[in-house]
């Protein structure tokens, strides 16, 4: 069998490249879609975050005001 010539060295090569390309491709989309889906869950987690603190800041206005240390009952 003869040896492989310089050009179909090349061509095997190139070939090769191609397959990585797009293996690379494909890795590549999917982890945009891992990207895209994580900023949507970081999103969403933002919104509950906030409203959480708006219901935190809701029921915190609503507590009484703290007795102060001055009052008569609090005299021994």
């Amino acid at each position: 069998m003869p040896a492989p010539s310089h050009f179909d060295q090349i061509a095997e090569r190139v070939e090769r490249l191609l397959v990585r390309y797009e293996e690379t491709q494909r890795t590549n989309a999917l982890l945009q879609q891992q990207v895209e889906a994580l900023a949507r869950e970081r999103d969403a987690l933002k919104a509950r975050l906030t409203a959480a603190r708006t219901r935190i800041d809701a029921m915190l206005e609503r507590l009484p005001a703290e007795p102060s240390n001055d009052s008569p009952s609090n005299a021994t």
